[in-house]
């Protein structure tokens, strides 16, 4: 395993603070549903860009976000491929400024955003999912991520899910991204025999 960047060090204290504060954050009048698991962080342009390449996003993918914080992935997927992609988030400021960019951007024909708790969701319809979460969020996800049709892709900004080794990974800007491939019915998960 390769040693984490100071900024990928910075970043995962940034998100593990919220664990301690996600409490603090419900006293803000239904801003959310319930406590954020973590603290939003952007992803560096750079890193969704790299992302989308990375698991090949093309014609008829359908992309979620799962915790999609201002948006920038599913409206940049939107923008370079035309898909249709659909962003969830706990946070309904981050709802307002992902279709406030959505709008901007001239994609929101083609991208959805739903403030809604991502663990709660039916992805079975994504071809691609991609998400920047804690470790221990990215395992409580595996069960239902394995679960989806094989084939689908899985993109991860900064973190893994241990045992299931990814296919690739890589280092933009400094960033690490990890790419999963969900494995036939009844298969070991990508990278194992």
């Amino acid at each position: 395993m390769n040693p984490a960047s100071p900024r990928a060090l910075w970043r995962a204290a940034l998100l593990a603070v919220a664990l301690a504060l996600g409490a603090a954050g419900c006293a803000g009048g239904g801003r959310y549903l319930r406590s954020p698991d973590v603290m939003y962080v952007p992803t560096p342009q750079s890193v969704v860009d790299a992302m989308l390449d990375v698991a090949k996003v093309g014609p008829g993918d359908v992309l979620y976000d799962l915790g999609s914080g201002d948006g920038r992935i599913p409206v940049t997927a939107a923008r370079r491929f035309g898909i249709r992609a659909v962003g969830f988030d706990i946070d309904a400021q981050r709802i307002r400024e992902a279709n406030a960019n959505a709008a901007q951007a001239g994609v929101a024909d083609k991208v959805k955003f739903i403030q809604a708790d991502l663990f709660e969701q039916d992805l079975s319809e994504a071809t691609v999912i991609t998400l920047y979460l804690l470790p221990a969020l990215n395992m409580k996800l595996r069960p239902k991520l394995l679960a989806l049709k094989p084939g689908t892709r899985i993109v991860s900004h900064a973190f893994d899910m241990e045992e299931w080794q990814p296919d690739r990974v890589l280092t933009v800007d400094g960033e690490r991204i990890y790419f999963w491939t969900v494995p036939a019915s009844g298969g070991a998960p990508s990278g194992h025999s």
